[in-house]
């Protein structure tokens, strides 16, 4: 292990989403959303359940080996957490995964129903895109760029992309169909982070393909992890249930390649991620210690 997870980056998410009410400044347009007070308090139940905040504190890591300060990314990063809330709220629904527990507590649409649920992942979709626009600094070359990359990693080649290959079988496949469809599905929200980074402060070309091949490695980390956990962990760990896959009749890692391959495959791609962030010049003990924690969840 090199660093302990930067618990005080993921403070600094928990207490920016804290601060969150979509509320708009034009007094006009905040009478006439008078009544939607019940879509918020879904969309916050969802946002402000807890959790390390991988995402956001890998980008804020990111700035940090960039020599910028973590503030300067935080609605960027922040507008990543809301998309990944998103995505859990609509997988979390019975025509995805359909699972009743979330982070220790009943999912979006078993707290407030599945209408309700539905539109809070859409909202807080919308909310990502207009707290870059609003509140990301940069000028507005940056905010497109933050935009385009967090668009390109959530459609149809990237993370919506990748859930509708899942829910079509697409993993059963073969080992490279499973790892393509999780690239997609898992991967690219996580790279995403970095890229985010990336546009607020360019590095060299050199050094941006090492941040991208890191970030992808990570992305690829954390999905195998994540399918030994639903065999190996506990849900009382998790707080979510536990052997959703099986139930579903997907192809995992595990199912494919079995338990004990499944967690050389994670070491090796753990070892992988730790080669790439050694080539860096700057200090990359934050990204170190994001992946240390994907692997470690393992056990």
């Amino acid at each position: 292990m090199h660093a302990r997870y930067p618990e005080h980056l993921r403070q600094q998410v928990d207490d920016y989403l804290d601060g969150l009410w979509f509320t708009v400044d034009d007094g006009r347009e905040a009478a006439e959303a008078t009544g939607t007070e019940g879509l918020v308090q879904a969309m916050r139940y969802s946002l402000l359940a807890g959790g390390k905040r991988i995402r956001p504190v890998l980008a804020l890591a990111t700035a940090q080996s960039l020599g910028r300060e973590p503030v300067d990314l935080m609605p960027a990063a922040a507008a990543v957490e809301l998309v990944h809330t998103y995505s859990l709220i609509h997988d979390d629904l019975p025509a995805m995964d359909d699972d009743d527990l979330r982070r220790g507590m009943p999912t979006c649409h078993v707290r407030f129903g599945e209408d309700v649920a539905i539109l809070a992942g859409d909202a807080l979709f919308a909310e990502a895109v207009r707290l870059v626009c609003e509140e990301q600094g940069g000028g507005p070359a940056v905010q497109a760029g933050i935009l385009r990359e967090i668009s390109r990693a959530t459609g149809v080649a990237g993370m919506v992309g990748g859930q509708y290959l899942d829910l079509k079988g697409a993993g059963a496949g073969g080992a490279g169909a499973l790892a393509a469809m999780h690239a997609l599905k898992t991967g690219r929200l996580m790279a995403v982070s970095v890229h985010i980074a990336l546009v607020l402060a360019p590095p060299p070309p050199a050094e941006d393909a090492v941040y991208r091949a890191f970030a992808r490695e990570l992305g690829l980390l954390f999905q195998i992890v994540d399918d030994i956990l639903d065999v190996a962990g506990s849900e009382e760990e998790l707080g979510k249930a536990v052997g959703a896959d099986e139930r579903l009749g997907k192809v995992t890692y595990t199912s494919l390649h079995g338990m004990d391959r499944a967690r050389e495959l994670a070491a090796e791609s753990h070892a992988r991620a730790m080669a790439l962030l050694a080539q860096l010049p700057g200090d990359a003990d934050g990204l170190a210690a994001v992946a240390d924690t994907a692997f470690a969840r393992q056990s």
